[in-house]
């Protein structure tokens, strides 16, 4: 074979296999660009779901920048106990809703009142103002049971206020019916509002409930 041809071949299979190695490194480098872009790509969308979490999170449990209100109906003084607890806990404005009618400060004549009041669907004119109620994010509503339900009082605020896109957190005093279908009241006067697990207690323990209120609140996230 001629020389010359010879020589053309073997400088014809360098150049071919010049090209070959070319593309593969171009494909390799492709292919790791690509990878590098992949990993960037997995480790943002990792940190976006961490800051996600951590907004999530805050928002369940961070309540410092949550305005909130401890409001609370009491005679007898048990349901103001309970609310005084909350309010060290918590922190917020703590305020008593009063009425312009006062109640007996005898036991008996106050449940008779009180069940009057309720046979009448009576709804007490309110002393206690709240002009400002549009600022609370948070209100945590206190009363006594009175005969299986909320005082009447308690139906005038809730039906005077509107506390649409508001948590309200109750809680309640009783003898031992508990909430009774008062929650259930709640939900149908405020039925825009977010209605937290509530508290019972016993009126007779309502001096010692301060770690059982400081539990509840903890379960509640605060």
């Amino acid at each position: 074979m001629n020389k010359k041809i010879i020589v053309l071949i073997v400088v014809l299979l360098v150049i071919i296999a010049g090209v070959v190695i070319a593309l593969f490194l171009q494909k390799n480098n492709e292919n790791q660009e690509n990878n590098e872009n992949n990993e960037n790509k997995i480790v943002t969308e990792a940190n976006n779901e961490v800051i996600n979490n951590s907004e999530t999170e805050g928002g369940e449990t961070g309540m410092q920048d949550k305005k909130i209100l401890i409001l609370y109906f009491s005679q007898s003084g048990n349901t103001q106990t309970v609310a005084n607890f909350i309010h060290e806990i918590v922190g917020g404005d703590l305020v008593r809703l009063e009425t312009v009618k006062t109640y007996s400060d005898n036991y008996n004549d106050l449940l008779d009142e009180a069940q009057e009041e309720k046979n009448s669907n009576a709804r007490p004119e309110l002393k206690t103002n709240l002009d400002n109620i549009e600022e609370y994010d948070i209100i945590f509503l206190g009363y006594p049971n009175w005969w299986a339900d909320m005082p009447m009082p308690v139906y005038t605020f809730l039906e005077e206020y509107d506390l649409s896109q508001k948590t309200i957190v109750p809680f309640v005093t009783s003898g031992g019916s508990g909430f009774s279908n008062t929650i259930s009241s709640i939900r149908e006067k405020q039925p825009n509002a977010i209605i937290e697990e509530g508290l019972s207690i016993y009126g007779s323990s309502a001096e010692n409930s301060k770690n059982q209120v400081e539990q509840w609140i903890n379960q509640l996230g605060f």
